[in-house]
């Protein structure tokens, strides 16, 4: 038998400092996150004692003194579809480029610039994004929003003749702004299948994208998945460039044309100049944007444990 070898007093006393570091900052975000949300029910206690769950029911949004009644329904139906937008475009197009470059579809050299390229996107600052969706996305967006209006205006998601800002352009804008983390996240994932699980799998006579579709992102499933939820996150707490582009319109309709509103967009706009039960109702606001945001996070996983499990 192998005779164990036993670490010395210094390896003992890294491994100890190393554990006790791990441990406090671990212990530092759970502090952090508890201290967030302690803060943001304090200071939203006047509302959530004056409106409770009606908050998230109520449609209207009236800081005018003497009339004052808050409600964000329309800003969290406005935060979820377009982050739902984002993800619905993101999604195939991020795995699809994923798929492209970790399968050896290109010359490495081209390959590694073009992952530098789409992972410079992430380095942009949402204003940016902003100004860009302004005097570039809204106009392109136009020709097209106008035919289907005239030509399908009968469904709900196109009701409403385009005038500039709205659901969709914030939406197109979101799903530039995540995709390079799909992109980044699923393509480091695709790298890890082993190389013997291709070709193995090769050697049976299935073709290259059979095996690509009901093996390698299978096995990276949950690596994509984890990707999903990152940006789904982003999505959901982007701020500035979505403020610039939706039309902040506190109103609640279906159609994609007509302008929105998100919570962190609501934030970002009143936040400044509120007073009194307002400031209430806006960190009430940022409270129900934090359980949302937890709550997906939550979902995804339990959806990887079970993935997981599975496997």
């Amino acid at each position: 038998m192998t005779k164990l070898t036993s670490h010395s007093p210094q390896e003992r006393t890294i491994e100890a400092s190393f554990r006790g570091i791990s441990f406090l900052a671990t212990l530092t975000v759970i502090v952090l996150m508890l201290g967030l949300v302690w803060t943001l029910t304090e200071d939203a206690t006047e509302a959530i004692q004056k409106y409770g769950l009606g908050f998230l029911l109520n449609t209207e949004w009236n800081p005018v003194s003497g009339r004052e009644t808050y409600g964000i329904l329309p800003m969290l139906y406005g935060t979820i579809a377009s982050s739902s937008i984002a993800l619905l475009l993101a999604i195939p197009l991020g795995v699809t480029t994923a798929i492209f470059l970790s399968e050896k579809f290109l010359p490495s050299p081209l390959e590694n610039l073009l992952v530098f390229l789409i992972e410079l996107l992430a380095a942009i600052p949402s204003v940016v994004y902003g100004f860009w969706g302004i005097f570039v996305l809204i106009p392109f967006l136009q020709p097209p929003s106008l035919w289907l209006n005239e030509h399908w205006g009968e469904f709900p998601l196109f009701s409403t003749p385009p005038l500039g800002p709205g659901l969709l352009p914030a939406g197109v804008i979101l799903a530039i702004m995540i995709l390079p983390i799909i992109t980044a996240i699923s393509r480091s994932s695709l790298k890890t299948v082993p190389s013997e699980l291709r070709e193995a799998v090769m050697a049976l006579g299935v073709t290259r994208w059979e095996a690509i579709t009901f093996i390698v992102l299978p096995t990276a499933s949950s690596g994509i998945i984890g990707a999903v939820i990152l940006a789904l996150g982003r999505a959901l707490g982007e701020t500035m460039a979505v403020t610039m582009v939706i039309g902040n319109a506190n109103q609640l309709q279906l159609s994609l044309f007509a302008p929105a509103s998100t919570i962190a967009s609501l934030l970002a706009n009143q936040f400044a100049e509120a007073q009194g039960m307002q400031v209430s109702a806006l960190m009430y606001a940022g409270l129900v944007l934090l359980i949302v945001t937890l709550a997906v996070n939550l979902v995804a996983e339990i959806m990887l444990q079970n993935l997981g499990t599975k496997e």
